[in-house]
């Protein structure tokens, strides 16, 4: 019975993984959309941040808008992820992950992202290992 129950909750699990980037796509409302179809024709990198995949390698890259105040004023910037996994690590040190976007943007090249170690991106794919 118990091995039942493990197999049920595995599958029940990976049954919600597989609906996870429609749920993170569908929360941008259309203000929202609107900004990112502005934002993504600037956008310096093709690879993720994070993990260091290329974008669409994966899927459709997750679309995020990171919302801050900068000395009182609001601020918004398009981050793109390889994966629904990455969003998460993102936050916890955004810092880190938008100055690689900055490096990119001043130096107009791809740049290889920080977390491209196998230690350190996602477990979605090829460059992450979450």
């Amino acid at each position: 019975m118990k091995n039942w129950i493990v197999s049920a909750t595995w599958l029940l699990a990976l049954g919600a993984l597989a609906f996870l980037p429609m749920i993170v796509k569908a929360a941008n409302s259309p203000e929202d959309q609107k900004t990112i179809d502005t934002l993504i024709k600037t956008y310096p990198l093709d690879t993720c941040p994070v993990s260091g995949a290329k974008l669409g390698q994966m899927g459709a890259p997750i679309d995020y808008l990171y919302k801050t105040k900068v000395d009182g004023k609001d601020s918004v910037r398009l981050v793109r992820f390889c994966c629904p996994a990455c969003p998460a690590k993102f936050n916890a040190d955004p810092q880190k992950y938008l100055s690689i976007i900055d490096a990119a943007a001043k130096n107009h090249a791809p740049v290889v992202s920080a977390a491209a170690t196998p230690s350190s991106g996602c477990s979605m794919g090829a460059g992450c290992s979450m």
